[in-house]
């Protein structure tokens, strides 16, 4: 039998939303993937790397799945509940696991590293990155572009004005390495296809991703989840759009 609305958005609400991990929406929503493989890409930069920082980890998911990591690795993160994840993740890799608030200045020394990765950081402190990477070095990191999945964010929020819609654009990623330092030399960028097949993936995602909807609670949007539930039982999946890019940055030897 078709489930009802309350027993999709009470299942939503209440499962854990820790970590990186999205496969609770496996058969519940689908993400078209970047074509360059951001795991791939960063696990080839990991394989030949001597020390390497991987900012922002999440739960550590990405990281772990490099089959190869370099003698030195750490990871940072800010929200407790992943520290902790990470941490079980990655020690038994041997990796080293910082809890840190995510603004400048990275608790290491100057030229610690000769890699630094990021998967979709909140934030980028370019000369922070700058500052800790070895002559030579390199980072690589894949980013939410602007307007990613704006079609849900607008649903929710209104129309959102342009200054907020171009945020997060790859021209702004290239003038801030640039501006720290670095030569950026590979910039890629994708619009994606995302759908959403029931109003349990849609408040999933928005618990978990929470600057998509800041404050969002299910009884704040009440209304309008009954009314994108309809849509969506009558229409079929609500379709969106992400936006990423790829940027590998060089600092001179």
């Amino acid at each position: 039998m078709e489930r009802s609305f309350e027993d999709l958005v009470e299942e939503a609400a209440s499962v854990s939303v820790e970590g990186w991990d999205f496969s609770w929406l496996d058969g519940r929503a689908t993400e078209q993937r970047p074509s360059w493989g951001y795991q791939r890409v960063m696990a080839e930069h990991l394989a030949g790397a001597k020390a390497a920082l991987d900012i922002q980890t999440g739960g550590g998911e990405v990281l772990a799945g490099a089959p190869v990591l370099p003698p030195t690795a750490v990871a940072t993160e800010s929200w407790p509940p992943n520290v902790a994840k990470a941490t079980a993740l990655l020690h038994p890799r041997g990796v080293v696991v910082v809890a840190d608030a995510d603004e400048p200045p990275l608790p290491f020394a100057d030229a610690a590293f000769d890699l630094v990765t990021s998967r979709h950081p909140v934030t980028v402190w370019w000369d922070e990155i700058a500052r800790v990477l070895a002559p030579g070095g390199r980072y690589v990191s894949q980013q939410v572009g602007p307007a990613s999945v704006f079609e849900l964010v607008e649903y929710f929020r209104g129309p959102q004005p342009e200054e907020v819609r171009r945020s997060r654009h790859p021209d702004d990623a290239v003038a801030g390495a640039e501006a720290a330092g670095l030569e950026v030399v590979d910039l890629r960028s994708e619009r994606l296809r995302t759908e959403f097949f029931d109003i349990g993936a849609v408040v999933y995602f928005l618990r978990k991703v929470i600057w998509m909807v800041p404050g969002f609670t299910v009884d704040g949007y009440l209304d309008r989840l009954r009314d994108l539930d309809e849509r969506i039982r009558a229409e079929g999946p609500f379709v969106a759009h992400t936006t990423r890019f790829l940027i590998h940055a060089r600092k001179a030897a």
